[in-house]
């Protein structure tokens, strides 16, 4: 078992835990950044988190909620504050509601996950910051160490599965709830290449060109949050079909690391989706994860159906040999 210590000390108010794995710092981080793995281990084992959004920079949010045998879900939120890759990062920890607003009833700490290498692998200390004492014990009254125990007794087997998981680059989608997919890529090239790659019309036009025999010829995209953005495909000569495209709305956008769009079929009756976007710099390249909102359960699954996954694999793969 990882955990070393769980102190809790009233007179500085803080809850800090101590933990060392048998792997390298960068592969600690990773399993931390990328939400397909912390969330095997944020929660408590009768109570897996599941990840909604992880924005792992300044200024970014984290979403996730914990399940419980009874079905019940319990939300939470970080707030990046400062991030320092491979040596430690600060987050503003709380509870939420189903809709993401802050729960004001509960307490929010200032914690900071620490990175450190060590013979035979990595420290791991985490530590709480509480503004008085009744939220100090409020939490531990709640089961937090006990809680956090039982998370933390999932790391190693994380990280065991990450050195096979590394090694896997093809595109997966994840059912996250009946609205919602995530489609995660580790592209092998830079956060800012991936994000240019994103952000360059004619960039794109090279490598999203659609179902096979096709080509994008437009690519307008949006300057910041509030733009308009339009994409269209159409097939080469001798190749059948229509043309189609998409357009929506930016919603939000932090430069190389976070955007999220509206999006919407041209032409069609289909109703709209919400894509959020995050670009993680990890130990192999740059981690694309992309949740999609969609309106309802069979709409999800009809757009699955089509084989949106082996696209989108096919256009991550020729963009990895341009980078």
């Amino acid at each position: 078992m990882p955990v070393t210590s769980i102190l809790k000390d009233p007179e500085t108010l803080t809850l800090t835990v101590n933990a060392s794995f048998p792997v390298p710092v960068s592969r600690l981080w990773d399993a931390y950044l990328d939400p397909r793995q912390i969330e095997k281990f944020w929660g408590p084992v009768e109570y897996p988190a599941t990840f909604t959004r992880h924005d792992g920079a300044v200024g970014g949010r984290s979403d996730y909620y914990m399940t419980s045998p009874e079905g019940e879900q319990f939300h939470g939120y970080w707030i990046w504050n400062e991030v320092v890759e491979h040596k430690f990062f600060e987050v503003t920890d709380g509870f939420a509601h189903a809709d993401g607003s802050v729960n004001e009833d509960l307490p929010a700490t200032r914690t900071v996950f620490s990175f450190d290498p060590c013979d035979g692998g990595s420290n791991l200390t985490i530590t709480a910051n509480f503004d008085s004492v009744d939220d100090l014990e409020q939490v531990v009254a709640m089961g937090m160490i006990d809680g956090t125990r039982s998370a933390m007794s999932q790391i190693e087997q994380v990280l065991i599965d990450l050195r096979n998981y590394a090694q896997t680059f093809a595109t997966e989608a994840q059912l996250l709830s009946d609205t919602q997919v995530r489609v995660s890529r580790i592209i092998r090239g830079t956060q800012e290449q991936v994000w240019r790659a994103h952000h360059d019309p004619e960039l794109m036009k090279r490598w999203l060109l659609g179902p096979d025999g096709w080509k994008m010829t437009e690519c307008i995209l949006p300057q910041g949050a509030g733009d308009s953005y339009r994409y269209w495909w159409e097939p080469n000569s001798g190749v059948e079909g229509q043309g189609f495209g998409f357009e929506g709305v930016c919603l939000a956008s932090t430069p190389r690391s976070f955007e999220s769009f509206s999006e919407r079929m041209i032409d069609t009756d289909y109703p709209a989706t919400v894509n959020e976007t995050t670009f993680t710099p990890v130990q192999s390249g740059t981690l694309l994860s992309l949740v999609i909102t969609y309106p309802d359960a069979q709409t999800r699954d009809m757009v699955l159906a089509t084989g949106m996954t082996d696209g989108m694999e096919a256009s991550y793969a020729r963009l990895e040999s341009m980078l």
